[in-house]
């Protein structure tokens, strides 16, 4: 038997198969049921997929619930003059699906330090406050704080409703790409560790540090009036 007349039977004996009326039920059934087998498979993911990105998740654990909700909740993200709220996956997630499936794969860690009980108490979530910090902070900074531009654009800003200084330094460094927003928003929606020895990773030039504050203290009045007069006296030296 020759190559083609090889193929010609296979052909046939397919084609056989596929108009048999039990084999054409079959597999009408079959194609449906694998259909809806898929739609349920994914409507399902995606339900557990929400579920798992709600506030009420995050905070179904003590520890989180007892430690950084509580912080969030004095914050400004939580309670403000025009009653938007950012929730936990919000600041946490990024909104696009591709970037949510990997930040979801990265989380999954958390599920070990809650079997063993890596901040289980208050103590132990002290201890481990700077390093858990330190790895979100740098999360944010290689992703370019894409979960802060979930709210916050950079093109929809209004400099001209902006302090001077803050509209200065977005226009300098935020819309330059020189910095993201947690170089110079740490500790935004929740409490800083000890900041003490650590580089905050940004730090705003002298020509934009401005003034003292109109509130300052009667000894800040005093040494801001001892420098000028200082200043003052070397500049007729010289």
């Amino acid at each position: 038997m020759t190559i083609m007349a090889w193929i010609k039977n296979a052909i046939l004996w397919a084609w056989s198969i596929l108009t048999t009326p039990a084999a054409t039920i079959g597999l009408g059934v079959l194609t449906l049921g694998g259909f809806i087998g898929g739609v349920m498979f994914w409507g399902a993911f995606n339900t557990a997929l929400e579920l798992t990105n709600s506030e009420t998740f995050c905070t179904s654990c003590h520890e989180m619930h007892d430690n950084v909700y509580q912080e969030l909740s004095r914050t400004i993200h939580f309670s403000n003059r025009s009653g938007v709220r950012a929730t936990c996956p919000d600041c946490h997630v990024p909104h696009q699906w591709t970037d949510k499936i990997a930040r979801k794969m990265q989380a999954s860690k958390e599920v070990w330090g809650k079997i063993f009980g890596t901040i289980n108490t208050r103590p132990k979530f002290l201890e481990k406050r700077l390093e858990l910090a330190q790895h979100e902070w740098a999360r944010m900074k290689a992703n370019d704080s894409l979960e802060c531009r979930n709210c916050h654009s950079s093109v929809a800003m209004d400099l001209q409703k902006q302090t001077q200084r803050a509209a200065e330094i977005h226009t300098r460094y935020l819309l330059s790409a020189q910095a993201t927003c947690i170089d110079c928003h740490k500790g935004i929606a929740h409490e800083l560790p000890n900041m003490e020895g650590i580089d905050p990773g940004w730090k705003v030039p002298k020509e934009l540090e401005g003034n003292k504050m109109v509130n300052a203290t009667p000894i800040d009045d005093l040494q801001d009036a001892i420098a000028k007069a200082h200043a003052s006296s070397i500049d007729v030296l010289e």
